[in-house]
């Protein structure tokens, strides 16, 4: 626990101010705050190298008609796993702002569905969201969740161009 509060601490720093009810990110005025990059070779049967370490061998999923593989990725894994990653610490500094607190089991789980046509080179992508929280009530749990749609980058540059479902699922 003591090594969240230290993570989250810095982020939470910038939390605690209100946010205006629509906020209008310009990406061309604002200050860059962290830069990632990855480098893929070679397509959906290669290799990811990271700008922090992360290492992966990816390959086509069966489910596509390529051959899956332990402990290989995919785009579409990559996604889920940022997005869930990313909706995760905005709920943290929603329930900071809202003077809330998240149970520690907290978890949020990502689907991303690959959607069209391969043939016709049409795809996008659905997300869903499932949202976990044991100790807290529902209704407490929804409006951080609410408050997380406005602060999580994944969400607010997919928000229009992907249909993203929310479950909220409070034990």
């Amino acid at each position: 626990m003591n090594t969240l509060r230290q993570y989250y601490r810095p982020l939470a720093r910038h939390a605690t101010r209100a946010l205006p009810a629509q906020r209008r990110l310009l990406a061309s005025d604002a200050p860059t705050l962290y830069t990632a990059t990855a480098t893929t070779q070679g397509p959906r049967g290669g290799n990811i190298n990271g700008s922090e370490g992360f290492q992966a061998a990816y390959v086509m999923p069966k489910a596509l008609g390529g051959p899956g593989g332990e402990r290989k990725t995919n785009p579409e894994e990559l996604l889920a796993a940022g997005y869930s990653n990313c909706f995760q610490v905005a709920m943290n500094l929603a329930a900071i702002s809202l003077k809330r607190r998240l149970p520690g089991g907290c978890q949020v789980k990502a689907a991303v569905e690959l959607l069209g046509s391969i043939k016709e080179m049409d795809m996008g992508f659905r997300v869903g969201l499932e949202v976990r929280a044991k100790g807290m009530g529902k209704g407490e749990l929804e409006e951080v969740v609410e408050k997380a749609r406005e602060i999580c980058p994944y969400y607010r540059a997919m928000h229009g161009q992907v249909e993203t479902n929310i479950k909220v699922l409070s034990d």
